[in-house]
């Protein structure tokens, strides 16, 4: 899921607390911001400032779906939903 990418940052929520994914991420150069499930024996640290900037992105996308046609997903062509998709971001940023 993440392998090839480049980004400073990997931000996810407790799902993906797996020592698998937290050292491929580490392996990729970017540090993990994932807070650790309550059932694990060694508590990592994270940075929760970090942390609370997915809750905006997560805002974002529940905000784009009251947009029935991207929450549906009606068009056949990825290049016809993503101008649906950017239509949409624009029209929840002029609010």
């Amino acid at each position: 899921m993440i392998t090839g990418l480049e980004a400073d940052y990997t931000i996810a929520d407790k799902a993906y607390d797996a020592n698998n994914f937290i050292e491929l991420a580490n392996s990729q150069g970017s540090e993990v911001v994932v807070p650790p499930k309550s059932n694990r024996v060694i508590q990592r640290e994270f940075d929760r400032h970090i942390y609370k900037e997915r809750h905006l992105v997560e805002c974002f996308f529940a905000k784009i779906k009251a947009y029935r046609r991207v929450s549906t997903r009606y068009e056949k062509l990825a290049v016809t939903y993503r101008a649906v998709v950017l239509i949409a971001a624009c029209l929840v940023w002029l609010q």
